[in-house]
């Protein structure tokens, strides 16, 4: 890696001489622009609009338009006379929890490395910030420009992220914002049942973009004069529900089942039972052959009592007959 910056930070009384790296890097395919017909790059001239003539890039300054037509021109003495103060140091101004600070701030990431003999000095900053728990609230210019950073402890190494300036922030002006939309305590359990059975521990390394690995494939196969193979189609995502409810049940179910899990009931998660699976289900609960004889037994004990009534007939028919002839 190529140092980008050199300076030092300033901790209190205290001065750690460091190096600056970009802690990054974009991974994207990158393309010139070519003549379709002969592959020729093209290439564009930089020319003044009111002569028409090529401009050196020596002769090229910055300029603030004003309105009107008219622009200000500045040049690099003019930006060497700004009070810069930061230029060659990275300023702590204060310690902060961590989770104070928004990510929608955070802008690029950048490696600190102790130069010469601050390894001492560095090493303390990094046990002692790693000790507090705290990230460092950082001024530095980067590029002639003062920027708000953070400086917090990474794999070992102190890490600089730069930061937007608050009024760089754009405020959310929606027009849903202002509408009264209720949601049912029923959905708001069952979206909170589908984070549920989504969640994990984040690992980034289980990620991977796959339109860039798709697309280097069709660079090497042309390079190689190789045909080209078409990547095989995702399937189309199934279209959006109507039943917001309906789609939050079968997501939990889907979720559930990409890990393996069952489905448990509570929240109307569990699935129901049909055709041959109800069956199963049936005869699993009711033990082999059960069902049949439990269909039984009412015409069984039906039968008993059909004998036992016959039988309390007929002795008491008897009784009748015995006493009848005693009489006679």
């Amino acid at each position: 890696m190529r140092a980008i910056w050199k300076g030092a930070v300033s901790f209190g009384l205290v001065s750690i001489a460091v190096r600056l790296f970009s802690a990054t890097e974009e991974k994207d395919i990158r393309f010139h622009q070519v003549h379709r017909e002969d592959g020729g790059r093209i290439k564009y001239k930089r020319v003044c609009s009111v002569d028409g003539e090529e401009v050196k890039y020596d002769d090229i300054a910055k300029g603030y338009d004003i309105g009107g037509g008219e622009m200000v021109v500045l040049t690099d003495d003019d930006f060497a006379d700004l009070p810069l103060s930061t230029s060659r140091a990275i300023e702590v101004l204060e310690f902060v929890p961590a989770d104070q600070v928004d990510p929608i701030l955070y802008n690029k990431a950048y490696y600190l490395e102790p130069d010469g003999a601050a390894t001492k000095p560095y090493v303390l900053l990094r046990e002692a910030l790693g000790d507090a728990d705290r990230v460092a609230i950082v001024k530095v210019a980067l590029r002639q420009r003062e920027q708000l950073a953070t400086l917090r402890v990474h794999d070992d190494v102190l890490l600089l992220n730069t930061m937007l300036w608050p009024d760089e922030v754009r405020a959310p002006d929606f027009g849903f914002l202002d509408d009264d939309i209720e949601v049912r305590p029923a959905e708001l359990a069952m979206a909170s049942s589908l984070i549920d059975s989504m969640a994990a521990n984040f690992d980034p390394d289980a990620y991977s973009d796959n339109y860039r690995a798709a697309l280097q494939e069709v660079i090497d196969a042309k390079v190689e004069g190789r045909e080209i193979v078409t990547p095989e189609e995702e399937e189309e995502a199934a279209p959006a529900a109507t039943d917001l409810m309906a789609a939050l049940r079968a997501s939990v179910e889907r979720a559930r089942a990409a890990r393996g899990e069952t489905t448990s009931g509570g929240n109307g998660t569990k699935k129901a039972a049909s055709g041959s699976g109800a069956k199963k289900t049936a005869a699993k609960k009711s033990g082999d052959g059960a069902a049949p004889a439990k269909k039984a037994a009412p015409a069984k004990k039906a039968a008993a009592a059909k004998k036992t009534t016959a039988a309390k007939k007929t002795t008491a028919a008897a009784k009748k007959t015995g006493a009848a002839k005693k009489a006679s």
